[in-house]
């Protein structure tokens, strides 16, 4: 039953199953993103799990031309890169265009495809040929077997190893529905699957002009997502959710973040034993 991978190798960094991607929205400022680094750098060396801190310098898919947007690119990676070296965490952050991916990829470990641009082929090349994981957040619009295409681009075209990102799909109403089923299809392409357990209870483009969210559902579906095989879980923390400057109602607060991994680690690890089911 479980597909867990015993072992991801990115870059200088040989990490053990499963990944977990962690970090907030976007840099607010560089001293609330080293906050945020620090807290989750500890916890992964006291508790020995595989961690990659996340967090974008810019956020360009917004619900409000209002909305904050981060730092920009050159700011955002000088940020990241610092990050990485003092914490000794991998980094992975959102690309956006073909000259960020060639910009991002000689500063991070994991360049990440945002979800509304996993169709534009020519970015999937590009960031593919920079030679790091590319982890592909897979499209609201798509159905589970429409990513064995995307994830066939980013292969041939070099990437150093595919990952999806599964985080529901739309059927309108600002509500995104998760079938995970779409777990083990996902992975019959060969790609990792990480599941996005805070963006999945996201509400987005409500009627106030910005999106929502329903944060008691994340470890709810945390364990859905590693009973059903995930490898990896993507998950946005805040130290103050309520007062971020982005997406703050879909994100785990930090002060709660080692006990929801208290609560899923012992699913994966029960997942990890059981025997594979032919039927």
């Amino acid at each position: 039953m479980s597909s867990f991978r015993e072992q991801f190798s990115i870059g200088k960094h040989s990490l053990a199953a499963p990944v977990w991607i962690l970090g907030p929205d976007v840099i607010e400022n560089e001293g609330f993103a080293f906050e945020v680094a620090d807290v989750i750098a500890e916890i992964a060396q006291r508790k020995q799990l595989s961690v990659i801190y996340k967090a974008s310098y810019e956020k360009a898919n917004r619900s409000s031309a209002s909305s904050f947007r981060g730092p920009g690119i050159e700011r955002g990676l000088e940020v990241l890169a610092r990050i990485r070296e003092q914490t000794g965490l991998p980094v992975t952050t959102d690309v956006h265009s073909e000259e960020q991916a060639k910009l991002a990829g000689e500063i991070v470990d994991v360049l990440q495809i945002p979800a509304f641009l996993c169709r534009q082929n020519s970015l999937l090349e590009t960031t593919a040929a920079t030679g790091r994981v590319v982890n592909l957040k897979k499209g609201q619009f798509l159905s589970p077997w429409d990513i064995a295409s995307r994830v066939e681009v980013l292969q041939q075209a070099g990437a150093a190893d595919v990952w999806i990102t599964e985080r529901g799909s739309s059927f309108g109403y600002h509500r995104l529905v998760n079938d995970f089923r779409s777990i083990p299809l996902a992975q019959q392409t060969g790609a990792s699957v990480i599941f996005d357990a805070t963006h999945s209870v996201q509400t987005p483009g409500g009627p106030e002009g910005v999106s929502g969210g329903e944060r008691h559902f994340i470890p709810v579906l945390a364990r859905a997502a590693a009973a059903a095989g995930a490898d990896g879980f993507f998950l946005e923390v805040h130290p103050d959710p309520d007062q971020a400057l982005c997406d703050g109602p879909n994100a785990l607060p930090l002060d709660h973040l080692e006990n929801f991994l208290e609560h899923i680690i012992p699913v994966t690890r029960t997942v990890r034993e059981l025997p594979d089911l032919d039927l």
